[in-house]
């Protein structure tokens, strides 16, 4: 066992781990209490990294996942049941300390995502045809985007559009002319995504052939493991032999070649599919079953993952885990916190969940549940995120004035997509995130606690509106002039209330800053 205890500095906070913990960074704040978290047995259904970095310069990095805490008197405890944890202290700020991580540990390799998910939204059929994917239903979908007012760009064709989990052809009996829909879509202006697992039916003929060339994670009997997933029960790939995810790759390759599709969304890889008494064919942990997966993406330019572990510097689409339908830190409120997480752990190319949220319970009778106000916010806090996509449609269930709004926000993110492409590119070079935290940009400014605005990039304040009924809201401006989009210059450094009524994003840009 590995161990370190590290007495925080003054005023040092700590950001890093577990995406999802970002609702609760930073650690160590005064009056926050205790804290602590192990990233051993999960992910949290998101990213991860076994990373820590401060406000005061210092960063922790180990190889495996750790155990932490942060005590109320104010320390640092880690352990690890593997590798040496590293202390590194820059002696400078935030910035510096993240920078250094990556530098030393997860380097950009130089390679960003494919431009169009930076550019255009992404649609995502999973909220209107759940578990009844059809051509028919699919086009009809893309058909109804241009319809009403919204622009091509990706469409994600999730679960079921496939024969059966693991047989990934199109389904005879839903897909009549796959390759004709294919086309359609092309037509249309989109670029076509669809979702896979790593799980295989076990009641399947491809299973039991799979099951003779060994391409499964197996039990103490050598018997291929069922495990129980979202979806039912099934058999897993395993990540640590290389004929197994040979054959995967083999079956990504031959849908783009026979229907022409574009990407994929790589879906589950979470590390709770996976045990440490599996038996495998080389040595590896579930965390590392969960690496494995995510790398099967890096030959996909368009590609999306909600779970990863230690693939930070890669260019990798990661989207924040599926959000409720609500306000609070479980919905529309965790959206600016878990993303700022995601940057300063070196996933740079965010994108939030789907508008509205993403879990397909709450939106069984939209014209019921949907809460308008919500959505629209939901849109427009996405508008100036890298990325931003659409599932359930607004059209069905929005107001005409509610649905403008929602095509105002999508024009807002195609006017900056410029800046937002470049800044995509600038990460991939340099691994900096393009959605930064204030804290980032401007060390010892007393923005360590701004959770709730963000930078796009060096030079754009952004600061959504993220409570019901609000028509103020508040914002923290670093120091210098800030434009908003209304004409309006605040100078800073200073806290003021602005106009933020329902139509409204409060965003402005520094004035006579870099560029």
């Amino acid at each position: 066992m590995r161990s370190l205890d590290i007495p925080l500095l003054e005023n040092e906070v700590w950001w890093g781990g577990l995406v999802n913990d970002g609702v609760r960074m930073p650690y160590g704040r005064p009056g926050a209490g205790r804290f602590e978290r192990s990233l051993i047995p999960h992910l949290g259904n998101n990213q991860g990294t076994p990373l820590l970095v401060s406000s005061r310069g210092r960063y922790v990095w180990n190889d495996d996942p750790f155990e932490f805490e942060v005590s109320e008197d104010r320390r640092l405890r880690l352990t690890s049941h593997g590798a040496d944890f590293h202390l590194v202290d820059t002696h400078g700020g935030l910035r510096a300390a993240f920078r250094a991580a990556a530098g030393a540990h997860f380097p950009a390799d130089g390679r960003s995502p494919d431009p169009l998910l930076f550019s255009k939204p992404q649609y995502n059929t999973w909220m209107e045809l759940q578990y009844d994917h059809t051509q028919a239903g699919i086009i009809a979908y893309a058909e109804a985007v241009i319809a009403n007012g919204f622009p091509p760009g990706v469409i994600m064709v999730d679960d079921t559009w496939q024969e059966d989990y693991g047989v990934w052809r199109f389904h005879p009996g839903r897909f009549s002319d796959a390759k004709a829909m294919m086309r359609r879509l092309h037509d249309l202006g989109f670029s076509v995504m669809l979702w896979v697992c790593p799980f295989v039916s076990a009641d399947s003929l491809l299973f039991r052939r799979l099951r003779e060339r060994g391409l499964f994670v197996r039990d103490g009997s050598g018997e291929p493991v069922i495990r129980k997933w979202w979806n039912g029960h099934s058999a897993v790939l395993d990540g640590s032999n290389p004929d197994a995810f040979a054959w995967m790759r083999e079956e990504l390759h031959l849908l783009r070649r026979d229907y022409g599709v574009d990407g994929f969304k790589f879906d589950a890889g979470d590390i709770e599919y996976y045990e440490t008494a599996d038996r495998t064919f080389a040595p590896i942990t579930p965390h590392g079953q969960a690496e494995a997966w995510a790398r099967l993406g890096l030959e996909f330019a368009l590609n999306e993952y909600r779970s990863c572990w230690k693939c930070a510097g890669l260019p990798l689409v990661q989207r924040l885990s599926d959000k409720s339908h609500a306000w609070n830190d479980r919905g529309l409120g965790s959206l600016v916190p878990n993303a700022l997480a995601q940057g300063l752990m070196g996933y740079g190319f965010i994108c939030p969940d789907m508008s509205g949220g993403g879990l397909q319970p709450e939106f069984a009778d939209p014209a019921a549940s949907i809460d308008q106000e919500l959505f629209v916010r939901y849109a427009q806090c996405a508008a100036l995120f890298p990325m931003m996509q659409f599932s359930f449609a607004p059209w069905r269930a929005l107001t005409p004035e509610n649905m403008e709004l929602c095509r105002q926000a999508v024009a807002l993110h195609d006017r900056m997509a410029p800046e937002i492409e470049r800044w995509a590119r600038h990460a991939a070079e340099t691994g900096e995130p393009i959605l930064r935290h204030l804290a980032y940009e401007y060390p010892d400014a007393g923005f360590e606690s701004a959770g709730d605005q963000f930078m796009l990039g060096p030079t754009i304040l952004v600061a959504p509106v993220l409570e019901k009924g609000a028509v103020m809201r508040i914002v923290k401006f670093p120091p210098g002039a800030w434009m908003g989009a209304d004409g309006n210059v605040v100078n800073g450094p200073c806290e003021q209330a602005v106009p933020a009524p329902l139509g409204v994003l409060p965003w402005y840009r520094r004035l006579g800053g870099c560029a």
